[in-house]
């Protein structure tokens, strides 16, 4: 069996300075991450590299571009996170190889995302840690448009071939807050936190909390949402945060 985890964007890097990586942070997230026991899959956000460099070309999920230069402008952003995301984890003795989109994804007209992963199976039979991150991919009709460390995240889950049974969200919030800003421990429905997400708004494709549970639900692995000061319960096998689980 599989566990998929995401490291959020703002989780390891500054996401209000230019491509500015936390050190410290992404130092800890994978000495956290060097502790897991079994088949791991990781998934970094873009943070302050893929978003800065994304809407500095008004290139979006929903808006893409036909510019090659814009499209490896956006790639090659995230190519730098990727590159210290692996450097932290080697540090830290995992034996971490990169998975990158672009080369490997692809969207229909209608945005679904086509995420091949034998070759992510290949690794993890081999022992390896693939790392994926938010890129851009090619859309049919659209040239290149942006997606997400949460797509990624819902198409490792539902492959059937990696086995997923267990899904984990790190971002800088300790899971999905309600109304009083207290964290809710299990959602099993949509409407068990519709008033606190503010109702769902199918736009928000790269990273807003109502589309990040809308997707979870759908899973058929529970997904725990948490922030870092969760990691090292998820990876000993522990639930911290909100536990998303659907019916």
């Amino acid at each position: 069996m599989t566990t998929v985890l995401k490291l959020g964007g703002s989780v390891v890097t500054e996401k209000a300075s230019p491509e500015t990586v936390d050190d410290a942070a992404l130092a800890r997230a994978a000495e956290a991450v060097a502790d897991f026991d079994g088949d791991l899959v990781l998934v970094h956000g873009g943070g302050s590299f893929g978003h800065h460099a994304a809407a500095e070309r008004g290139v979006t999920a929903e808006s893409g571009t036909r510019s090659a230069a814009d499209a490896r402008a956006i790639h090659d952003a995230m190519g730098r996170l990727n590159a210290a995301v692996l450097d932290a984890l080697h540090e830290a003795g995992v034996a971490a190889l990169p998975v990158r989109p672009l080369s490997l994804a692809s969207r229909d007209a209608d945005g679904d995302l086509s995420l091949p992963t034998r070759s992510v199976a290949a690794m993890l039979a081999e022992g390896f840690v693939p790392v994926l991150h938010g890129d851009g991919v090619v859309q049919s009709g659209a040239g290149v448009t942006v997606t997400s460390g949460d797509d990624l995240v819902v198409a490792l889950a539902e492959d059937g071939g990696l086995d997923v049974d267990r899904v984990g969200l790190c971002s800088t919030v300790p899971g999905v807050l309600d109304g009083d800003g207290e964290v809710i421990e299990r959602i099993e429905r949509f409407a068990d936190a519709a008033d606190a997400l503010g109702g769902s708004d199918a736009t928000d494709v790269t990273g807003g909390m109502a589309a990040k549970v809308e997707k979870l639900l759908a899973l058929g692995a529970p997904a725990h949402v948490f922030g870092p000061e969760g990691l090292d319960a998820f990876v000993a096998g522990g639930s911290p945060g909100t536990v998303v689980r659907g019916e």
